[in-house]
């Protein structure tokens, strides 16, 4: 996606309001993207709160640094797990029945801690249970909460609602904490898990009500395991997503330090109670917000290469100030910044990484990037847990901050950049298939050959633009891609791919894109004047079974 637009000036040189302040609120204009947008912030706020008060919990259960960092570790592990898995049910199920269900599942186990809690019954290792389990929902629920987006808005409006959507996770962190210090320091943790399990009602009544409707396929549902092994082919075959994870990666399992000793830098370093624990998460979340306001400003200054550096290094500033300083207002001004440069990190990747798929493989696209995500926070919790166990909390947080600045230097290979965002709605412009008998779905593989007669003087070039296409043929589903020469006629070009199976190939029919066209056309522009191409279909056959 490209830059948001300049501010335009007005003759005397005075800036008028940016057209970005505007479009940044235009998708509150839809009744269902603003009905799932608040029942959003205020389940998100049931989360936080529950967030709380389990760290709080498990430092009232052992004072360990490492114990305490596995709660970070039990709610992020099952989404780096499950999130490719997750990301494949909501591309070839109904993604609304699946959140319903999903949400359902979560309300019961917040419910179940809650009753636990209350009843004192809660040991180390339920509190890790459960948390493992909400996790679990919370992996299911992440790549499919993902890909709806682009169902609920304009294309146009897509940036503006992923920073909304951004606005309403902090919006809850900002009052999420705050309530449950309030509430813990008051009545105990138990209330915060039973509110956490009320927070999922609003989500479902918004899920329950909405009519979404589906595209429409003449092919039946991809398989499970067909589906993962497409979306993990369109992962390594799609470059821009690839640059996003690996930016990502690098940032998250650093910054995940001041996550997972966050509880107990206020309760052993600061000696200070969940009240104020609460605020400094309130920070965090108010920075987020103002972050979030103030990003169609910074993205239509600077690219966004720049934005997640500069960010980057914000943070790890903030690291250095948490790690370091005991006084509680310093402290809250650097948890502001932590907010301000989180938002502005993921606001940038999330919409880098929408950009770069299309519907038909967007959870799973998605999960990838969650599954970086959480994998980072999960692992960075294990292990910077661990490692202030040996040099103290202070000292961990001091290395972290550093790798997170270091990560800034990954800017000069794998740049997110900000061009126009690809066309990535089906072309449906390829002719189907000449057949003198109608082959089995299952039957295959299936090999598809394509002749070109090129122009001598451009044989290089041919070559060169027939790279991006083995690219396109490869995500959308091939096993297999390669061109070949005639020996015989040099300029006689035969490209050759595989897939799985006749029904695996009419999918690649539906996938191609706008964009995938402009490739092959340019491919083919480099062709002898006069010639066109000549395509042939080759099914294998199998011998009968006895």
């Amino acid at each position: 996606m490209s830059a948001d637009p300049p501010t335009k000036h007005s003759p005397n040189g005075a800036a008028s309001p940016p057209k970005d302040l505007v479009t940044a609120w235009q998708p509150l204009h839809s009744a269902l993207f603003r009905s799932v947008w608040i029942a959003t912030v205020v389940s998100n706020v049931g989360s936080w709160m529950q967030d709380v008060g389990s760290g709080w919990l498990m430092t009232s259960l052992s004072s360990s640094p490492a114990l305490v960092a596995l709660v970070e570790a039990a709610d992020s592990f099952p989404v780096m797990l499950l999130a490719l898995p997750a990301g494949a049910l909501a591309d070839i199920i109904d993604r609304r029945r699946l959140l319903i269900a999903v949400h359902c599942y979560l309300l019961v186990c917040a419910g179940i801690l809650g009753v636990l809690t209350a009843l004192g019954l809660t040991t180390i290792w339920a509190l890790l249970g459960f948390t493992f389990a909400l996790g679990v929902g919370n992996a299911l629920v992440m790549p499919a909460w993902a890909a709806i987006v682009p169902e609920l808005v304009p294309r146009a409006q897509l940036a503006s609602a992923v920073a909304l959507n951004s606005i309403a996770i902090n919006v809850s962190r900002a009052i999420g904490p705050a309530i449950a210090g309030l509430i813990i320091a008051a009545m105990g943790v138990w209330p915060v898990f039973i509110l956490n399990a009320l927070s999922y009602i609003g989500i479902l009544a918004v899920l329950i009500r909405w009519r979404r409707e589906r595209r429409r396929s003449a092919l039946p549902a991809e398989r499970f395991i067909s589906a993962i092994r497409v979306g993990l082919r369109f992962v390594t075959h799609t470059r821009s997503l690839q640059v996003v994870l690996i930016r990502g990666g690098a940032f998250f399992a650093f910054a995940s330090a001041s996550w997972a000793l966050f509880p107990l830098i206020v309760r052993r370093e600061l000696g200070r109670g969940p009240e104020v624990y609460g605020l400094l998460l309130t920070c965090i979340g108010a920075g987020a917000v103002i972050g979030a306001l103030l990003l169609p400003r910074v993205r239509a200054r600077v690219s966004r290469d720049v934005l997640v550096s500069a960010a980057s290094i914000l943070y790890a500033v903030a690291m250095f100030v948490l790690a370091g300083i005991r006084e509680i207002f310093v402290l809250a001004l650097a948890m502001v910044m932590t907010g301000a440069a989180w938002i502005s990190i993921l606001s940038s990747l999330q919409v880098s990484a929408q950009t770069a798929l299309p519907s038909w493989v967007r959870a799973r696209g998605l999960a990838a990037f969650v599954m970086v995500f959480m994998g980072g926070m999960a692992i960075g919790a294990v292990a910077w847990g661990q490692v202030a166990t040996w040099i103290g909390i202070p000292d961990a947080l001091s290395i972290a901050a550093l790798g997170v600045a270091a990560s800034v230097l990954l800017a000069l290979k794998f740049k997110l950049g900000d061009r126009e965002a690809p066309d990535l709605t089906p072309s449906m412009h390829w002719a189907p298939p000449v057949l003198a008998e109608e082959p089995e779905p299952d039957s295959g593989p299936v090999m598809v050959s394509i002749e070109y007669l090129v122009d001598p003087a451009k044989r290089k070039e041919f070559v060169a633009a027939m790279q991006p296409l083995g690219e396109v043929r490869r995500r959308n589903g091939a096993v297999f891609w390669q061109i070949f020469h005639d020996t015989a006629n040099p300029t006689r070009y035969f490209e050759c791919f595989m897939d799985e199976s006749w029904l695996e190939h009419l999918r690649q029919h539906e996938r191609v894109s706008a964009a995938d066209r402009a490739i092959q056309n340019h491919a083919k522009s480099f062709l002898l004047p006069g010639t066109a191409t000549r395509s042939s279909h080759w099914l294998a056959d199998r011998p009968d079974s006895e």
